[in-house]
């Protein structure tokens, strides 16, 4: 139950839907008061959520970034959460546009900084078919001669919440000391290291792909553009999940 809930609340905190029911709201109400103020408020909306200024402000108060790795130390285990590849209409698995995550994992074994990846993830659909990300993922890691007893997966996770519980049971029985780097997006990281924390298992900050702009502020940043409103979906989600978590972890 709290799975669906989870699913159907993120429709529900789009600011694209809540836009879209302002302009419905104007164009059919008879009440000419309540049109004027359904006009107000949806100007008002998109004012706030297509601002890249004030998305990126809020991006540096509520991401995490990656803490400085210890000289010369060979960590564990690498955690990497799923929601970087996606399921094609014939079943496939096809990267998406979160797949930093999976860049920075490879990177770090590569460059000898870690001796496991562990890829955690099944399929989060409230309808989930037979695709798998973990099992999909673990394929691609072989095709770029990752050897198979360097990775660990669990494919039952749905949820973050799911994530932190399987993963501590795995590393439990295969006996990988912490601390463990975890990996997963700029925007998610607030709620993943609670989660994980929460199920005592001992995880530092390893941040990939970054939403919003890093950089200096320009005249761009003042320019309404219509992506922020996913970026705004994206955070706003985060929040409620962030307090969801807190209560329910």
């Amino acid at each position: 139950m709290f799975f669906v809930f989870s699913k159907i609340l993120v429709y529900l905190l789009n600011p694209s839907i809540w836009i879209l029911a302002g302009v419905a709201l104007a164009l059919f109400a008879k009440n000419p008061r309540l049109k004027y103020r359904a006009l107000v408020v949806t100007f008002a909306f998109l004012i706030v959520f297509t601002n890249p200024f004030l998305v990126n402000k809020f991006s540096q108060v509520w991401d995490i970034d990656s803490v400085p790795l210890s000289e010369n130390k060979l960590y564990s285990c690498v955690i990497v959460l799923g929601g970087f590849s996606s399921e094609g209409r014939n079943g496939e698995g096809y990267f998406n546009g979160s797949a930093d995550r999976f860049i920075q994992a490879l990177k770090l074994k590569n460059m000898g900084r870690v001796s496991h990846i562990f890829i955690a993830g099944g399929n989060s659909q409230i309808l989930p078919g037979k695709f798998r990300e973990s099992v999909w993922v673990k394929g691609q890691l072989k095709l770029m001669n990752i050897p198979d007893s360097s990775i660990l997966i669990e494919s039952n996770s749905r949820n973050t919440l799911e994530n932190a519980f399987f993963v501590k049971d795995a590393l439990n029985q295969n006996n990988l000391p912490p601390p463990y780097l975890l990996v997963t997006s700029a925007f998610h990281m607030r709620r993943a290291l609670y989660t994980f924390r929460k199920a005592e298992v001992e995880v530092l900050p390893y941040t990939s792909n970054y939403i919003t702009a890093r950089s200096k502020v320009t005249v761009d940043n003042f320019v309404p553009q219509l992506d922020v409103l996913n970026k705004w979906a994206t955070y706003l989600k985060e929040i409620i999940g962030f307090g969801i978590y807190y209560v329910k972890a």
